[in-house]
């Protein structure tokens, strides 16, 4: 299983409409992508950021159904607009130490076949983890 999550804070000058949107967009996404086992969506306690979500997939076929999936690429162009800093990681328990590289790939090509996600990811204010661009993940910002 791959617990795939995001942590995020919203710009100050988004609107709580639109905020309010893109969460929901969120949920949608566990709610519509067949791929997803579990999900959660909701404020993040302890941490950096203000809000979190977290999706289960079984595995890596998964996970790219998951990316490119209309539910997803909705969410992508309706909240990372709005979004200053996001972070991505990938928690497994699958032992296959390329794991990381192949996940890292697999954002890459949705990247490179995508030129507005990728635009709207390299429009944050800082972007950091197992989905930013670079070889293996990393960090990324403006």
């Amino acid at each position: 299983m791959i617990y795939h999550g995001n942590r995020f804070t919203f710009r100050a000058d988004a609107a709580p409409e639109r905020v309010e949107e893109a969460l929901e967009s969120l949920r949608e996404q566990g709610r519509a992508i067949p791929a997803v086992r579990s999900f959660v969506v909701g404020p993040d306690h302890g941490g950096d950021y203000d809000f979190g979500a977290v999706f289960v997939l079984a595995d890596l076929d998964g996970y790219q159904e998951y990316l490119v999936h209309p539910a997803h690429l909705n969410t992508d162009r309706v909240g990372l607009p709005l979004v200053d800093r996001f972070a991505s990681f990938d928690i497994t328990d699958d032992p296959d130490p390329g794991l990381a590289g192949k996940i890292a790939q697999l954002h890459r090509r949705r990247y490179d076949g995508m030129p507005d996600i990728a635009a709207l990811v390299s429009g944050l204010g800082e972007y950091r983890g197992s989905a930013a661009p670079g070889p293996h993940g990393g960090s990324v910002r403006a």
